[in-house]
This record gives C-alpha cells, structure tokens and sequence, in this order.
C-alpha cells in the first residue's frame, strides 16, 4: 500500500508540475485566462496530493506506542514478533 501511496503522490505532482510549465510555456500565448485557470488548478494539487501520501491504511500500524489495552498490545505484539505466543 505504502509503494502505491507513493506513486499516487508522485503522478499528481508530476501532474502539478506540468500543469504550471505548460500553462506559462505554451497556453499564455494563446489565451491568459487559461493559463491562470490552469495554475489555480495545479495549486490545490499539492495538499490533495498530501493527504493522499499521508492517509492510514487499514494494515499500517503508524504508533509502536502501548494503547493501554493490555489485550489489544499483546496482540500487536505478537504480530510484530516482539514476543512469543502463548502455548
């Protein structure tokens, strides 16, 4: 998941980028406002595209801090190979 999150961000601020060049490189010949309409759009890409890299998937575990749920840590415990299972 972290591998797709990464190229999501990555097409949209490629997508940004080319947005801008192309607005003041090749439509600001032909038409201003476009161009202007076309930056006002590649500006609100970034945040989106931050949030997108930034969002908690389901199986990420983000803090290796206790929750205080003795049962709840156990498990994470457990699943992070940090102790052995019970027998």
């Amino acid at each position: 998941m972290l591998a797709r999150r990464r190229h999501v961000y990555f097409a949209m601020m490629g997508t940004c980028v080319t947005l801008f060049v192309l607005a003041w490189g090749v439509v600001r010949i032909w038409s201003i406002p476009a161009a202007v309409a076309m930056c006002v759009v590649a500006m609100v890409i970034p945040p989106v595209a931050a949030m997108v890299a930034n969002r908690r998937g389901p199986e990420d575990r983000w803090w290796d801090d206790p929750s205080g749920d003795p049962q709840s840590d156990e498990w994470w415990d457990e699943l992070d190979g940090k102790k052995r299972p019970r027998s």
